[in-house]
């Protein structure tokens, strides 16, 4: 589910970059005389080769049109055909053969991956891109996008290992594509080359500079680092990552993501992952019939009636649930919400006493906090911390929920910064919460 989610741009950029690239058109041209000035060097034997394809390109564009098409590639393709012998690709192969100077490798380049690509010849595209690149004639601002375009190239071959160098030669660069997917396209070529380390060392930088920058991370180096924290099933990371995709770019797709992702690999125990169900209703990520009755399965309908009914009219409006899902049990629980509300007011009472225990806090703090009732709950649980014996992670995360559902949103970073053990994922995310709301 997660893994799906995270690295589905990819497929996008990759499809994308195929067709931009056919309406770009050469950076160089050849005279049918060499250049006098100086400014460029083409041997005798390049010249006579290539003024034949020059010509044969100009008519195969004016064949393609504005709005390239397989039926006008295809046209374009048959027309260099037949202006050059009958075979463009020989005569491209015959002019690689005589091409001596930097100048004429580059330009040669230029023109022949026009024509890899309308034929669609990924393989001559790679030769043609990477003749450019080694005559060191490509031009400064086209340093990126040819080694991008090699990158991408090789991606769409599954030569994941050669993709990367040329990927990131792209991004040292400066170049970012039309999509804005440079980086995750890279984390997934070193993930696919077996190379998880580099695409997380290269997340971590970008995630590293930006913060130094007093700004917020890239979504799509989050994103990418949160899929290598997964992958390698690596708790720690994959919730602070999570946690700062959720801060950063708050939604509720990003929270379900970050969500669920803590959720896989925590294996937490009930009332931790109750404490994360929460999260999940607040931010609005709960999604199907899964999240809600693990919800009502962790809140349990006798021991949080309240809280459990609550959940069941969210899921039946919103169709996650159907009547059938829950069979009796929400007449049952409508009957036990009636006695459990006539009970508060005896069960605050008895909190409220100086001499409290602190399982009759923490139980008061519990049941107001099923309720919504967060300014009770949360008195009682800042009682409840200064009693000997206490669950201090989970009293103080239960604390940080009350406060940040009242808009206390820095006590209770304040707070959720204290949790550790089972509790501090959760903690971690509703600490997320918290900052992105404040």
């Amino acid at each position: 589910m997660a893994r799906k989610f995270l690295i589905s741009r990819v497929a996008l950029a990759v499809a994308l970059s195929s067709g931009l690239a056919v309406s770009v058109a050469p950076t160089t041209a050849l005279a049918a005389k060499k250049d006098k000035g100086g400014s460029a060097d083409y041997s005798k034997e390049f010249v006579a080769e290539f003024i034949p394809i020059q010509e044969a390109d100009k008519k195969a564009r004016a064949e393609l049109g504005g709005t390239p098409n397989d039926q006008t590639m295809a046209a374009a393709v048959a027309v260099m055909n037949a202006e050059l012998g009958g075979n463009a690709k020989a005569a491209y192969e015959k002019a690689a053969s005589v091409a001596t100077t930097p100048d004429d490798k580059n330009v040669l380049g230029d023109f022949m991956r026009f024509f890899a690509i309308i034929s669609k010849d990924n393989d001559l595209k790679i030769k043609a891109l990477k003749m450019r690149l080694d005559s060191g004639k490509v031009a400064p601002e086209q340093i990126g996008p040819v080694n991008y375009d090699l990158g991408v190239t090789y991606y769409q071959q599954k030569d994941f290992a050669s993709a990367a160098p040329y990927l990131k030669a792209a991004k040292d660069a400066g170049y970012q594509d039309p999509n804005n997917q440079l980086d995750l396209l890279l984390a997934d070529t070193y993930k696919r080359s077996g190379n998880p380390e580099a695409a997380l060392a290269m997340v971590k930088e970008d995630i590293a500079a930006a913060q130094a920058a007093g700004r917020a991370p890239a979504e799509s180096s989050l994103r990418a680092a949160l899929q290598s924290a997964y992958d390698a099933k690596d708790l720690a990371a994959s919730t602070e990552y999570a946690a700062m995709l959720a801060e950063n770019y708050p939604s509720p797709d990003t929270w379900y993501i970050s969500s669920s992702i803590v959720r896989q690999l925590a294996s937490l125990p009930k009332q931790q992952n109750l404490d994360l169900m929460r999260l999940m209703y607040e931010t609005q990520a709960m999604k199907d019939k899964r999240d809600y009755l693990e919800y009502l399965e962790n809140a349990d309908p006798r021991g949080y009636p309240g809280e459990a009914l609550k959940i069941m009219n969210q899921g039946l409006a919103k169709g996650a649930l159907a009547s059938a899902d829950l069979g009796t049990e929400k007449a049952d629980t409508e009957a036990r919400v009636k006695s459990d509300k006539a009970s508060l007011p005896s069960q605050e009472a008895e909190a409220a006493k100086p001499g409290a225990t602190l399982a009759t806090l923490t139980n008061a703090g519990d049941v107001f906090l099923s309720y919504d009732e967060n300014a009770k709950a949360e008195t009682f649980y800042a009682r409840a911390l200064e009693k000997p014996g206490v669950d201090a992670n989970t009293v103080a995360l239960r604390l940080g929920i009350a406060q940040a559902r009242q808009g206390k949103y820095a006590e209770a970073e304040a707070t959720l910064a204290k949790v550790g053990g089972a509790s501090k994922p959760v903690a971690e995310l509703w600490s997320a919460y918290a900052a992105s709301k404040s």
